[in-house]
């Protein structure tokens, strides 16, 4: 028999502190771990690396626009399931299930409003929603601002960020292309400018379409651009792809991109190129 008895130890008394859910990003840049209020008041740009975390189009457009310009189109535009797409889960689950909580109607925010005074039509995509694929919505969105833009003489500005095409509305989707295309078309036809900010990351069907005519390219550092991916490219031709292939600093060196502004220069830098297309008018 035991001399001595063993104490028990009680260890469900002690609580587990809980760390709430999403109150830390880490970077993917240098692997720092950064609180959100930190990062949301930097525009979730890293503060030590200046890597650039993904924006909401809602935030890019209050980044942007003068304070309280902004008036929304087209707002009530929602994608069908014309091909009754069928998968894991239904194209209309999807959307719903994405728009609850993105709370976006669509992969993308079109509107007009100001920019230090300049009159501007603006889409901003939000990769949030379903990586920010083209649809018709998307597509439509995008070419009724253009047009608007067009019918009031006012510079027209997209902020992409996309996946490509939306694959549950297949060929409808694929016409976005040309639609968008020959929007902005006729909008250079009445020598009226457009600005196309490259975002990360902008690749496949937008990228091959509005995302690379602008007048002026603009990029956010390091942002992923390109029309099919490394993989793919490196086994259709069996080539061996340059260092910082697809990246916005290639691209800009490379002649693709007219320059790399950081996020919280782009207003200014915005505004800057503004004013050379109304004086050159």
């Amino acid at each position: 028999m035991a001399i001595f008895k063993k104490p028990s130890l009680k260890t469900q008394s002690r609580k587990k502190r809980d760390i709430p859910h999403g109150l830390f990003q880490k970077c993917p840049g240098c692997n720092e771990v950064i609180h959100e209020i930190e990062l949301n008041q930097n525009l979730r740009v890293c503060p030590r690396c200046e890597y650039h975390f993904a924006l909401s189009a809602k935030d890019r457009i209050e980044n942007l626009l003068d304070a309280g310009s902004f008036v929304e189109m087209d707002a009530s535009l929602t994608s069908i399931d014309t091909l009754r797409f069928q998968g894991m889960a239904t194209y209309k689950d999807r959307l719903k299930k994405y728009q609850e909580t993105t709370g976006l109607v669509d992969a993308v925010i079109s509107g007009h409003g100001m920019i230090d005074g300049y009159k501007v039509t603006i889409a901003v995509m939000d990769f949030s929603f379903l990586a920010a694929t083209m649809g018709s919505v998307v597509g439509e969105r995008i070419t009724r601002v253009i047009e608007y833009g067009t019918a009031k003489r006012a510079a027209v500005i997209i902020v992409a960020a996309s996946g490509g095409a939306r694959m549950y509305e297949g060929m409808l989707s694929l016409m976005q292309m040309a639609k968008t295309s020959g929007a902005l078309a006729y909008h250079a036809e009445q020598r009226l400018p457009y600005l196309s900010v490259l975002t990360n990351p902008t690749t496949a069907g937008v990228m091959a379409s509005f995302a690379s005519l602008g007048d002026v390219i603009i990029a956010e550092p390091k942002s992923m651009i390109g029309f099919a991916g490394p993989r793919v490219i490196k086994e259709t031709t069996h080539q061996d792809l340059p260092e910082r292939f697809q990246t916005a600093e290639f691209l800009e060196e490379h002649g693709l991109i007219d320059m790399i502004v950081h996020r919280k220069k782009m207003r200014e830098q915005i505004s800057q190129l503004l004013g050379y297309f109304v004086a050159s008018q």
